[in-house]
């Protein structure tokens, strides 16, 4: 149910006579954030009595996760993060735990609280289950509740998707129970729980059996741009925030011969970023709240470069500087390296084991700082998993770059082993920016 702003008095006048609740009045949060329905229709977020407009990432750790800097978030001019279970917000960012280090940078954090998923085995007709995971969120509400950083409570992740047959409804049913959960001990930060894409059928269950919803969080890849426009067709009047975007996904591109998915090159996807977030903030204002772009750190999914930010070892890429532009309209002082092109013979091609092929980078840099180059030769992934379930790093066999190591050229020379391969190229300028690309090829028989 959508609250107006008299919705806060209310709750907190309940709350007060609620005796002893852990929301007595003795209790005052670091921050406050209301949502405010307004007369034309429209919605807005007010944090601590003020307009706050989401220009967000979603961050944090685990297998195969590595968070991006916050201080190049708060420097490009981001203003929250999204987080997407309880135990990321202990974990320690520049020493101390990441929701005070957010909260020091002047940045906001939805957070997340991890909703049991059906195709992970959970049993939503499991009562036993349903009260560990009930009682586990009372827990964590109480704890961070009062945090200054704490914007909307994240209540879940695509619960509802990658289920055979129909959404069980007892899903909605169960996350607006979690939802009250909330409302009665923090009354004072609204509830958003985030689903993959506009499913027709998810906001008719959403709108029939989860009336404790305030915010609806939408996933989107290709078809971020048009989230709004589609929410509208599918009868949601309510405000919302992409929970998550970015480059289209693996799953959206085109594929070669043998199945792979071909990756767009790292222009093309800082482009598709920045396009994505002033398409849906200029197209929707007063509906969207913002977004949180995806993924602000290095992440493994279908490749290690498809979908994070910043290399694995750290570097911000083209991407983060688009996000800087789009943010707060102005270009960082040192951009990460332009790809201009990447050349191989072995590119989209069946070959050969041993087939000597070269390849060749073309990068620039702006600032005219000096570029190194860093080859790798990577089997093509094997475990790719549904809804960005972590994934194993594919093997690497670095004894296939033959000549030029460091270079902007070298002789590979096709591996042994047949089957699908990625040929990756990442140029550094030293002064913490990096760009990186990928072809893939196949070795036969």
């Amino acid at each position: 149910m959508l609250r107006k702003s008299v919705g806060l008095f209310v709750a907190l006048l309940l709350s007060a006579c609620a005796g002893s609740s852990p929301s007595d009045a003795d209790w005052a949060p670091g921050s406050r954030v209301e949502l405010v329905s307004k007369d034309d229709g429209t919605f807005e977020l007010l944090r601590n009595g003020e307009p706050y407009f989401v220009k967000g990432a979603g961050t944090g750790t685990g297998d195969a996760q590595v968070p991006g800097d916050l201080e190049t978030l708060a420097a490009s001019g981001g203003n929250s993060i999204r987080t997407w279970g309880i135990d990321q917000l202990d974990e320690q960012v520049d020493g101390k735990p990441l929701l005070d280090r957010a909260h020091e940078l002047g940045i906001s954090v939805m957070v997340g609280f991890w909703v049991q998923h059906p195709r992970h085995g959970f049993d939503y007709g499991d009562h036993q289950s349903i009260e560990v995971q009930r009682s586990k969120l009372r827990e964590a509400v109480v704890k961070y509740r009062d945090h200054p950083a704490l914007l909307v409570w994240g209540l879940g992740n695509e619960m509802e998707a990658f289920v055979p047959g129909e959404i069980d409804v007892r899903i909605w049913q169960e996350l607006n129970h979690l939802a009250g959960i909330i409302k009665d001990l923090d009354p004072y930060h609204p509830v958003a729980t985030v689903v993959a894409d506009v499913n027709s059928s998810a906001i008719e269950g959403i709108m029939t059996h989860y009336p404790n919803l305030d915010i609806l969080g939408v996933n989107a890849y290709g078809g971020a741009g048009t989230v709004g426009m589609r929410l509208r067709d599918s009868g949601w009047t309510g405000p919302y925030l992409l929970g998550e975007y970015g480059v289209q996904g693996s799953w959206e591109v085109p594929t070669t011969s043998w199945g792979a998915p071909i990756e767009g090159d790292p222009s093309t996807k800082a482009l598709e970023t920045y396009v994505t977030y002033k398409t849906d903030r200029d197209s929707n204002m007063g509906r969207t709240l913002g977004s949180y772009v995806f993924f602000w750190g290095h992440k493994q999914e279908a490749t290690e470069t498809w979908f994070g930010m910043f290399s694995p070892s750290g570097e911000k890429g083209p991407r983060v500087d688009a996000m800087a532009y789009a943010w707060s309209g102005a270009w960082p002082a040192n951009r990460a390296p332009k790809l201009e092109s990447l050349e191989s013979s072995l590119a989209l091609e069946r070959v050969a084991a041993g087939t000597t092929s070269e390849a060749t980078v073309d990068c620039v840099d702006r600032e005219g700082d000096d570029l190194t180059y860093t080859w790798d030769v990577r089997a093509e992934s094997t475990d790719r998993r549904l809804g960005g379930d972590p994934e194993a790093a594919p093997p690497s066999f670095p004894e296939a770059i033959q000549e030029g190591h460091g270079t902007a050229r070298v002789v590979i020379n096709a591996p042994d082993e047949p089957g699908p391969y990625r040929v990756f190229v990442t140029c550094r300028d030293g002064k913490g920016g990096a760009t990186t690309h990928n072809v893939p090829f196949f070795v036969t028989d």
